[in-house]
């Protein structure tokens, strides 16, 4: 697997180990999920802070031994102070991407720390000099030379032009590190990095990033309404219609990071001036045409993308003027030594904030959470939970989700929430929250910016899995066993309340295959869905059976558990746990075995009960009639 953690943090909980030893804490579930043990309090200055991750393995079913490319990394004694620590994920791709994102682990934290401890020597070099100056004439001037060295000895902390030079200069000696280690080709093969260093006693973290991993910041909104039932007594005195008064609580996301993409217009003109090609599939495929000016993309730039519904999967990619290769959807990386000649390199975009009192979540994940959820879906979540484990937990489930409801595969996915609990300290002017650093120049605002440039969030099927599943449909409708006369459809069909009815709606209009279908269809899947109570350790499913119903999760928690290919359930359990399905979380209906109605062939991996529960089951043969009956009606 590809994702191994740092130890923790001394000042945390459940310190012991040093950064070495980086398996201490981390949790492996199973062979494709490894996680915290439990939530990690920590304080970083004046921030205390809990904070948990989770790493998902993503689903490939042709590809069952594949690892996991993403990684994450938790350091602390950045530059040998305690209070500043580094938390990051890294999102490898390409052949060798997981030791991409596992080299990008190992060092990039290091050097981070070694050239913030370079630029406070030199601090102190430039400070000894001034005060050895200033004091050159004056021998028994001892109020001075005492004032000199109590400066000396005092906490170093480095100016925010300091530590964006120190984490540029950093990433990309990791980067030329990188195509220098022999063992490693990453010729086509690269890794993304997003970090958040919480520096000093100043409450202020340092974002860098590289590529389309994200960071997102969660702000607590505080919203007075006065209860209208309450009568104002006129007498001046607003302590009863205090008490009246409610406080309601909801968080706004702010993305503290911006994707390194081809939608990004000042990125693509940066990619083309190297005189690199940017283009989708589709265009490159002849299927659409190539414009010669950005109006497939431009509307993009009107817009805050990571915040709105678009595409079909097929992003813009960067292409070399002599060939199709490589195919990055991102401008910015560690690694792709090809890819760089065109532009895609390791420069980092740093962002330097103040936190603030209503700083409260702080998230980041690799691209795999944010291709269906957008940034305030992501923090609206977390809002939901008091354990940052908890959080991710939902929201990487949620995310795995909508990956199976819109494509055959899933990506890798890694996430790490912060819960800030409190700040200490000194606050700070509006002015002076928030610097941006864009490759090394730093501009400065008066109001505090935020990145708003990320890729549009996808809320469709892609085409390439339409495709798919139309061509499984067109071949295994008419290839598969035809419905026996003996099977009474009538017999399935069940009544229902308007509230499971609603339930069982939200879920097949989350499942490509049903999502499509005519009201009518809807209407009659709804009244074929039959109740199944189920106990603890049922099975649902055993790998390797034909399957014959669709279900959808209405209560309970239900594991998928699969045996490698070629090897025997010695155990009798089923095999290794990939996937839990949880219909208890965040008014979720889970859904699994959809393609047991057009498919018959064996199905893949088993499911088992982990909790009494409830499903809905939709029989092949049911699905099957209503289609018939659908083509009878356009017959005639």
């Amino acid at each position: 697997m590809g994702c191994v953690c740092s130890s923790p943090c001394p000042n945390s909980d459940n310190s012991d180990g040093d950064v070495k030893n980086r398996h201490k804490y981390g949790t492996q579930n199973d062979a494709n999920q490894l996680e915290l043990s439990e939530t990690k309090t920590a304080k970083f200055g004046g921030v205390t802070l809990r904070y948990g991750l989770l790493s998902q393995r993503g689903f490939y079913p042709d590809e069952s031994d594949k690892p996991n490319q993403d990684s994450y990394s938790i350091t602390n004694d950045i530059a040998n102070e305690a209070s500043d620590a580094m938390f990051a994920v890294y999102d490898g791709h390409g052949r060798h991407g997981d030791l991409c994102a596992q080299y990008a682990r190992d060092h990039l934290p290091t050097l981070v720390s070694n050239y913030s401890k370079k630029m406070k020597r030199e601090s102190r070099r430039r400070r000894s000099a001034s005060n050895n100056a200033s004091v050159g004439g004056e021998p028994n001037n001892t109020s001075t030379r005492s004032t000199s060295t109590s400066k000396n000895n005092r906490k170093d902390s480095l100016t925010r032009d300091q530590i964006e030079t120190a984490c540029s200069i950093a990433h990309k000696s990791c980067n030329v590190a990188m195509h220098r280690e022999p063992a490693l080709n990453d010729s086509l093969s690269g890794t993304t990095a997003i970090s958040c260093l919480f520096h000093g006693d100043e409450n202020r973290i340092v974002v860098s990033n590289v590529g389309d991993s994200r960071a997102v910041l969660g702000q607590k909104i505080d919203r007075t309404t006065n209860n209208k039932s309450a009568k104002d007594t006129g007498d001046g005195d607003n302590s009863t219609n205090a008490k009246n008064a409610n406080v309601a609580q909801s968080y706004r996301a702010l993305p503290l990071s911006s994707d390194q993409t081809p939608y990004r217009g000042d990125e693509r003109k940066r990619i083309r001036a190297t005189g690199a090609r940017i283009l989708s599939l589709d265009q490159i495929e002849g299927v659409e045409p190539i414009l010669d000016d950005d109006d497939k993309y431009s509307s993009c730039d009107q817009f805050l993308l990571g915040e709105v519904i678009d595409e079909g999967g097929d992003p813009p990619r960067v292409w070399s003027p002599h060939g199709d290769y490589p195919g990055t959807a991102f401008t910015r990386s560690f690694g792709d030594s090809i890819a760089e000649r065109l532009g895609v390199f390791a420069e980092p975009e740093i962002l330097v904030r103040e936190l603030m009192p209503e700083d409260r979540i702080i998230v980041l994940a690799t691209d795999g959470v944010f291709e269906f959820l957008t940034n305030q879906s992501v923090i609206d979540i977390c809002a939901k939970f008091d354990d940052p484990l908890e959080a991710c937990r939902a929201v990487v489930a949620e995310s795995y989700e909508l990956w199976l409801q819109f494509e055959l595969r899933t990506d890798d996915i890694t996430m790490i929430c912060i819960f800030v609990d409190s700040i200490d300290g000194k606050t700070v002017s509006p002015a002076e929250r928030v610097t941006i650093s864009n490759g090394g120049a730093t501009d400065e605002h008066e109001t505090p910016p935020t990145p708003s440039d990320s890729r549009p969030v996808r809320s469709g099927i892609s085409k390439n899995a339409e495709k798919a599943l139309m061509e499984m449909k067109d071949r295994l409708i008419d290839d598969t066993d035809e419905v026996p006369e003996s099977f009474d459809i009538k017999a399935h069909h069940t009544v229902k309340t308007d509230d499971e009815e609603t339930r069982i709606s939200e879920a097949i209009n989350s499942v490509s295959m049903l999502k499509s279908l005519t009201p009518k269809q809807k209407e009659m899947v709804i009244g074929l869905m039959e109740p199944i109570t189920v106990k603890k350790d049922d099975w649902i499913i055993r790998q390797g059976t034909v399957g014959d119903r669709f279900f959808i999760v209405d209560d309970g928690c239900f594991e998928v558990r699969k045996v490698p290919q070629g090897d025997g359930d010695k155990t009798g359990t089923g095999g290794t746990v990939v996937h839990t399905y949880n219909g208890t979380e965040l008014n979720r209906y889970p859904t699994f075995g959809e393609f047991a109605l057009i498919n018959s062939k064996p199905r893949a991996a088993s499911v088992v009960a982990k909790t009494d529960g409830k499903l809905w089951a939709l029989h092949k043969y049911s699905y099957r009639e209503i289609f018939a009956n659908a083509d009878e009606h356009e017959t005639k």
